[in-house]
């Protein structure tokens, strides 16, 4: 299938646009992580612009696309406004459904609980990306995800799962390279220095995958850096109560090394009831396992094919945690 390259302008930034399938099939827009580009979907994309119209883009900072002066300029309502750019110039009025792995599914939350959003997102894939926001309360204890609170004008969830003793140990000590990113100046120095270059041969160690070189890699991980700084401090001190308004669905690797099963548990207090899939994989399994993905992807999409978005999520749904050999 052909490949087309769009030019969309998004404030203060120009975005890379990469279109392909039919044109009147239902769309797929994927958004990528860090310190990644859109090329890390391409494996995917080929499992479905058979069948569906498949948009990636390259984040603000990452790719072809611009890079904003401001560390502000990164912060996760810009890059909610960003794919709204993207929906808007590719797919019109029409419904689209949202897959984000990593940092993309960390900004793509931002969308999926922003009531602007609502009636244009159909269904929300995860992959190893949590919101911030629920991270947030959960590390303080505070309401949201354990609590069983019902959407405003709806029944409440049944009794959220628990998540197992120690996870939030666990959790932050997966998480030390974000503190690290937080430093001044040396996570630049390392990518600068030669972690940029090595990073192909880190992915082959620890992932078992071996993706083409990036020419654009050390912009995607300095530029990156703000992705962190801009946003997870703020979501840690200043947490907001975010409800989901499309139907959810959480592919969860098991052998992840960044991001931990249990931060999918729990959620029900925001999601309503939700669809949670466990495979075992790594991180960076869009890359590793392009067609198991491309399969949850697509069983997720034909779910709610045709349905309204602000009814396919209702509380009738019921929720799933499996794990599974295969999603």
């Amino acid at each position: 299938m052909i490949r087309d390259t769009l030019w969309v302008e998004a404030g203060d930034v120009r975005l890379a646009v990469y279109v392909s399938g039919p044109r009147d099939a239902p769309p797929i827009v994927l958004v990528h992580g860090y310190p990644d580009s859109a090329a890390v979907w391409e494996p995917v994309r080929a499992q479905l612009d058979a069948r569906y119209r498949v948009i990636s883009y390259d984040v603000r900072g990452a790719g072809a696309s611009g890079a904003p002066q401001s560390r502000a300029a990164y912060r996760l309502e810009r890059l909610a406004a960003d794919l709204a750019a993207v929906a808007d110039a590719t797919s019109g009025a029409r419904p689209f459904h949202l897959v984000g792995h990593d940092w993309g599914s960390i900004q793509c939350w931002e969308a999926v609980t922003d009531p602007a959003f609502k009636g244009r997102i159909a269904s929300y894939t995860s992959i190893s990306g949590p919101c911030l926001d629920h991270a947030s309360f959960d590390l303080r204890g505070g309401p949201g995800a354990g609590a069983g609170a019902g959407h405003a004008g709806q029944p409440k969830a049944r009794q959220a799962a628990k998540r197992p003793f120690g996870s939030g140990l666990r959790q932050t000590l997966k998480s030390w390279y974000i503190f690290f990113f937080h430093l001044p100046l040396l996570p630049e120095l390392v990518w600068r220095a030669g972690g940029a270059r090595l990073w192909p041969l880190w992915l082959r160690l620890t992932e078992r995958v071996r993706p083409e070189r990036d020419p654009a890699q050390t912009r995607n991980a300095i530029n990156g850096l703000n992705l962190y700084r801009a946003n997870f401090i703020d979501k840690l001190l200043h947490p907001r109560a975010r409800h989901a308004h499309a139907p959810v669905q959480f592919i969860v690797p098991l052998r992840d090394r960044y991001v931990g099963p249990e931060l999918s548990i729990g959620l029900e207090g925001w999601l309503g009831p939700y669809s949670r899939t466990e495979i075992d994989a790594g991180h960076w399994v869009v890359l590793r396992e392009p067609e198991r993905i491309a399969a949850g992807i697509e069983r997720f999409v034909e779910l709610h094919r045709g349905q309204r978005p602000a009814d396919s999520a209702g509380p009738g749904t019921s929720t799933i945690n499996a794990r599974a050999a295969g999603v």
